[in-house]
Formats: structure tokens, sequence, C-alpha cells
């Protein structure tokens, strides 16, 4: 998979589904997915609780293939390339597609190896110092760290374990980072901190972000997709995209009732 990857990175358009549908079983989660991902662009997902968001991230990396019950029909591209044909690498999909999760989840393990950890499993040959002071760097990370790279990365704070995480993904040289709710266990001045390392690192990566923060989403991303959520007479509910645009357009002139509801926070 990968020397196919690397030759399909010139195209624009990193993500695109059709008709996306994701089943739980015989419960269906998330309906009729259609949605393009453009390359250096931060993309947010927001809708309220249950309504799919982080259901659909966790396809692009194929994360919920290591849920028993899941299984989906229509199609997801990645690179123009059917992100689930049978030829493909799970494995290698989540070395391009990066994720870093609600919680810091750092390794207990030092700094240093926090971040050499990927690239060592990897079989990566080049000098690893550089390297990992490079993926620090990239993470906003060095200045905070560089004399202690033998620490424990548990050690950190929260909202530098976070960077840590982030710079873990980046080590690996990946061409999309996920971030589901990266920001929901920070505090105001650690969130800030981590909207602005991501306004740099999209110069180098297409980023899609889960948040349920508004604010963030207008101040960090480009485009928004909104998601909402019904329920069936058996009162299962299922998630969908109501309204997807440039960000500005969501949150000043959304063409959706709905959408104008959301984020004018009146429902949600």
């Amino acid at each position: 998979m990968a020397p196919e990857l690397q030759n399909a990175r010139k195209t624009d358009t990193v993500f695109r589904t059709e008709n996306l549908n994701i089943y739980y079983g015989d419960f269906l989660a998330v309906r009729d997915i259609t949605i393009e991902i453009h390359k250096n662009k931060i993309t947010a997902f927001i809708g309220p609780s249950g309504c799919g968001k982080s259901t659909v991230l966790r396809c692009f990396n194929r994360l919920n293939d290591l849920i028993q019950s899941f299984h989906m029909d229509g199609k997801l591209f990645y690179r123009d390339q059917d992100l689930y044909a049978a030829e493909i690498d799970p494995v290698e999909v989540r070395r391009q597609i990066g994720m870093v999760f609600q919680k810091p989840n750092p390794f207990p393990k030092s700094i240093y190896d926090n971040i050499a950890f990927g690239p060592r499993l990897l079989g990566y040959k080049g000098d690893m110092d550089e390297l990992v002071e490079r993926s620090l760097k990239q993470a906003a990370l060095w200045d905070d760290v560089k004399d202690k790279l033998k620490e424990m990365g548990t050690d950190l704070s929260g909202g530098q374990q976070q960077r840590l995480c982030i710079a873990r993904a980046i080590a690996v040289q990946p061409d999309v980072i996920l971030m589901d709710e990266p920001c929901s266990s920070l505090d105001p001045i650690s969130t800030l901190k981590v909207e602005d390392l991501l306004q740099e690192l999209k110069e180098k990566y297409t980023i899609l972000i889960v948040t349920h923060n508004m604010q963030q989403a207008s101040r960090a991303s480009d485009r928004t997709a909104f998601f909402n959520v019904e329920a069936n007479a058996k009162g299962q509910r299922t998630g969908y995209i109501v309204e997807y645009d440039r960000t500005e357009v969501i949150f000043q002139s959304p063409q959706e009732q709905a959408t104008q509801a959301y984020v004018s926070g009146r429902f949600g």
C-alpha cells in the first residue's frame, strides 16, 4: 500500500466518502455520509452527543475495524483509493493517518522513548535524536522538555502530555492527523496552545478534529461539518450530516435552520 499512497499524494482531495453507512450489528449508527476532506486544511466535526462524529472519524484510519460488530457500506476513498479494499493493510493506514485521542495517553516511558517508539517499530534508520527533536519542535514542546528527555512522559502536565502525543503522532511522518476532542480535558491556556499548534501543523498535514467546543471550531478550523441525530420508532439514534461548508459560512450564514439553531446555542 505504501508506494501507491505516496504516488497518490498530489491530489487536493485527501478523503472522499460516498453514501457511507456505518453499522454496529443491525444498528445503523450513522447514515448517508458524503463528504470531501481537503489537503492542508483543518476540518471540524461538530454536533450534539451521539450524532456519530467520532464514529465517522475512526473510519478514516480504520480504527472501527477493531470493534467486532462494526461494518459499513458505501465508499471511503483516501487519495482516490478505496480505503476498505481487501488488499489494503489497516496497519499501514494507521501509519499514514495518525490519531490523537480525547485523553492524553503518553506511554509509561521517557519523553524521548515516547517519540522514538513508533519510528523504531517501523525500522527507522535515520538520526533518531534529530527526529525526536524535530517532532517535539513541531509540537511546540521542545523548549519545555529539551533538558528532561529521560524523564517520564506521564509526569508532564495535561497540556504538555497532549502535545507529546501530537509529537508522537508526527514522528512516524503521517499524511493526516485525526484528533478526537483533543482539548476536552485541558485548561483554557493549554487549549489555546494546542489551537495555535494546529495552525502551524496544517502547513504540513491535513487535520480532522472532533470537538464539542463550537468556539474552538470557529477559531481553529477551515471547514466545518455539522452532524445531527434522529431517533426511529424504537428509540435508536442515527447520526447524519446536516451541513458542510467553509467554517465562516457554518457559523455566520448557515443554509439549514438546524445548523443555525445549534451554532447559536438554541439546542444541542
